[in-house]
């Protein structure tokens, strides 16, 4: 397809590298973790629909420090 040859994939690559990670890591310490605040569910759903803003409102202030 001639959309994907004009995109800049030197520039995109970190991102989706980045998103990629956020996303991994909020999935396993939600995994990990035993409570939130707020709802768990709700931070699972933010974490893998909201792509690179879930897993940081997730970190900043879904967990829940102990």
């Amino acid at each position: 397809m001639a959309i994907f040859n004009d995109i800049n994939w030197a520039a995109i690559a970190p991102l989706l590298v980045i998103q990629g990670l956020l996303i991994l890591i909020a999935l396993i310490d939600w995994l990990k973790g035993k409570s939130t605040n707020g709802p768990r569910s709700m931070w699972l759903i933010f974490i893998i629909f909201l792509s690179m803003i879930g897993p940081i409102l997730y970190f900043v202030i879904g967990r829940r420090q102990e």
